[in-house]
């Protein structure tokens, strides 16, 4: 899921300089748009979106049933992937919004597409998305006492909404919530695994 992840960090031009214009190796964010560090995020957050719910909860996959893959819900479950794509081309193209806000309305509403074919995983859906902006604000809260100008240095708060919890900008929070939501039941959806039931300890 790492390596799936990964090539979205080809994307970076879509945000710099519009969402924030980040420092990097050999200055490539602000040169040429991309830059190395995204694909390492991409990869790294790809990863800890997936497993994060299963290490906390102790969740194991089994397979999905193949009696239950005929249901009408999974006529539409390979189109239904692809939901986050076609909601952020059509947002990029027919509204002028920050691509930071196409992103995460897509990851929303792949989000709720993978619950209507995937209804068992309304659980690991939502409480994903916050354990992932849960160690996300940690993560970003971890850079702040160091570098407390971070924020207002390398994002163009000028064109989000000014929100900041604790130094954080609102739409760093919104998109680990919408990311750790949509990809925390991305592959379980895409490889037909179901989540195995806690075990009870009586």
């Amino acid at each position: 899921m790492s390596w799936i992840t990964m090539p979205f960090g080809l994307t970076e031009p879509l945000f710099v300089p519009e969402y924030w214009h980040p420092p990097s190796l050999f200055d490539l964010a602000i040169k040429t748009g991309f830059d190395i560090e995204s694909l390492i995020f991409s990869f790294a957050i790809g990863g800890i979106g997936t497993v994060l719910y299963n290490l906390i909860f102790k969740r194991g996959y089994v397979e999905f049933p193949h009696t239950e893959r005929s249901h009408r819900r999974h006529s539409l479950h390979v189109y239904i992937l692809f939901v986050p794509v076609l909601v952020f081309g059509a947002l990029s193209l027919f509204t002028e919004l920050n691509h930071i806000y196409c992103g995460i309305l897509a990851m929303f509403m792949g989000g709720l597409a993978t619950l209507y074919c995937r209804p068992d995983l309304i659980e690991k859906i939502w409480i994903g998305g916050l354990l992932f902006t849960v160690l996300y604000f940690i993560y970003f809260g971890s850079i702040l006492p160091f570098y407390p100008d971070y924020v207002e240095l390398y994002w163009n708060l000028e064109n989000l909404t000014h929100i900041l919890v604790i130094g954080i900008p609102v739409e760093e929070l919104l998109f680990a919530f919408t990311f750790g939501m949509y990809w925390s039941g991305l592959y379980e959806h895409l490889y037909w695994k179901k989540l195995m039931k806690p075990l009870v300890v009586s």
